[in-house]
């Protein structure tokens, strides 16, 4: 559908509108149903409780109780084989957008989310959830056309898709570790623009039920910055904070701690020992047909060459 941008042409109201869903939708990902739903970093009403829910569905990365739940199991076995979504496990693709596409992955894990389970309209929600995005895009339609719709809708959807899905796959190979985890989770300014703050990941795993994932001045956590609004208003309350002995901790590692955060092409690593893994498995495969050759070598009859020649590398 992004594909009739050609067609369409890119109309500035058009773009705008899909500029302005991106980030809507993507502060409903990561201020709802990742900060709120997923880890409690805040305290909300029910009425905006629902409506962060609401925010995050239209996103159309499935309902809210299947998302956070299958993030706090995320969180539970990060990069271990048990992590559905590791790019050290199955490769970048997978953790990307292949998980999240195949149906195995459709039930929702309701023992992991219990404490939101409870909310009849979130169950609703969670079980209707393409219900919100249809409308979305029925409503862009009759308000600008056929071409606010592939904009708005299918452009905004598409870049959102792959903003939020770096975390899984990009934050985890790319970026700087400040703080010990048993992770491969990486803070990443680029992706933390892009994603409204998510891309401090490395702070998140170290302390996961924090408000802000930008612990210090200079990086932008815009979702949290949006939060501190809103409770300046009432709306949300009690954001938790992670402390100063926690934020500072890394000060206390040795130097051979800090050189074992950030080790030159840790990404590249398991390419390395899989090239090496299947050189050593050649090797053996060509060992054992040199043997069974010279093996044979005594029943071969007077006209036949060699052995030497049979084995002599071309």
């Amino acid at each position: 559908m992004c594909l009739f941008v050609f067609y369409t042409g890119a109309k500035p109201v058009d773009v705008a509108v899909c500029l302005g869903l991106y980030v809507f939708r993507m502060w409903g990902i990561t201020a709802g149903y990742h900060r709120y739903f997923s880890h409690r970093a805040y305290k909300a009403g029910r009425g905006f409780q629902f409506f962060l829910a609401l925010a995050g569905t239209l996103a159309t990365q499935k309902g809210v109780l299947w998302w956070a739940a299958h993030h706090r199991h995320h969180h539970r076995y990060s990069d271990q084989e048990q992590d559905i979504h590791s790019p050290l496990q199955k490769g970048f693709w997978w953790s990307h957008a292949g998980w999240i596409l195949c149906d195995k992955y459709n039930e929702t894990r309701y023992d992991s989310i219990k404490d939101f389970a409870r909310f009849p309209e979130l169950v609703w929600l969670n079980r209707f959830s393409m219900v919100p995005p249809v409308l979305l895009a029925v409503a862009l339609y009759f308000i600008g056309g056929f071409s606010m719709l592939v904009w708005g809708f299918f452009v905004s959807t598409t870049l959102l898709y792959h903003g939020t899905f770096t975390i899984n796959s990009l934050s985890h190979v790319f970026g700087k570790r400040r703080y010990k985890t048993t992770d491969t989770s990486k803070n990443n300014w680029l992706l933390a623009l892009i994603t409204l703050g998510e891309g401090w990941h490395n702070n998140h795993h170290f302390h996961q039920n924090t408000a802000n994932q930008g612990w210090f001045w200079w990086e932008v956590d815009l979702s949290y910055y949006s939060l501190k609004a809103l409770s300046w208003v009432g709306l949300v309350s009690d954001l938790r904070l992670p402390s100063e002995q926690t934020k500072y901790s890394y000060l206390k590692y040795s130097a051979e701690d800090q050189a074992a955060l950030n080790p030159p092409s840790r990404w590249f690593a398991p390419l390395a020992a899989q090239r090496k893994a299947a050189e050593e498995k050649m090797k053996a495969a060509e060992g054992k047909v040199r043997e069974a050759l010279a093996n044979a070598a005594d029943s071969l009859p007077s006209s036949a060459p060699a052995p030497q020649a049979l084995l002599k590398r071309q």
